[in-house]
């Protein structure tokens, strides 16, 4: 049994807090990332690479658990082919470099509304990622599926900014089965993540399970 964690998508929202709330447990925990890390926590270890040259003839270290919190939007990614390969593409083959790594767990942000049926090209994305992560054979799926994320940002997302002002005003109107849709603070969401039970098979989480 390997204790090493592994934290892909380490510099975003969500993987920030969870590289903190990882950091006091008694595992070992290695940051992919592309870049340096600022006021990396203790006991994280940095892995930067260049993620299309790593994809093709990389190994990750003998792990347990991944989770992966890689994400971008169609605006900054620049097209749908683009955004694709990074909310589709690298999280598909980093799962997959994990479990020839022997994890047996993953952990994974994905989002409320994700369907691959669905006629929303992000949702759909998100949806086709879900299916295939949970026919790689890991024996436990976690996937968190957040509304918009409330939080601050290393770069800005002018309409995701607005987004959260106006999600404040629609929490009130958002019960019973529609309360998921509700925005959450993205450290709620690193803290279901990092302390999430270790159920078998494929387990869901959302809005209710973050607060």
């Amino acid at each position: 049994m390997h204790n090493n964690s592994i934290v892909l998508g380490s510099t975003g929202l969500i993987g920030k807090y969870l590289l903190t709330y990882l950091s006091v447990k008694d595992i070992s925990v290695i940051a992919i990332t592309r870049r340096p890390i600022n006021d990396i926590p203790k006991n994280i270890s940095p892995m930067i690479i260049d993620f299309g040259k790593f994809l093709d003839q990389g190994h990750l270290p003998d792990c347990e658990h991944i989770y992966i919190c890689l994400g971008t939007t169609i605006k900054k990614a620049g097209s749908e082919e683009s955004f694709k390969k990074v909310d589709l593409d690298y999280c598909l083959g980093f799962a997959k470099k994990a479990r020839e790594s022997g994890a047996t767990k993953i952990s994974l942000v994905t989002s409320v509304g994700a369907n691959a049926d669905s006629k929303n090209f992000y949702l759909k994305t998100k949806g086709q990622l879900e299916n295939e992560i949970k026919a790689m054979g890991f024996d436990s799926v976690n996937i968190f599926q957040p509304g918009l994320l409330l939080g601050n940002r290393d770069e800005i997302r002018p309409l995701e900014f607005l987004g959260q002002y106006v999600s404040f005003f629609l929490k009130m109107f958002l019960f019973g089965s529609l309360k998921k849709y509700r925005s959450i603070e993205a450290s709620k969401v690193a803290n279901a993540m990092a302390n999430s039970p270790n159920n078998n098979g494929v387990n869901y989480f959302s809005y209710e399970d973050f607060i």
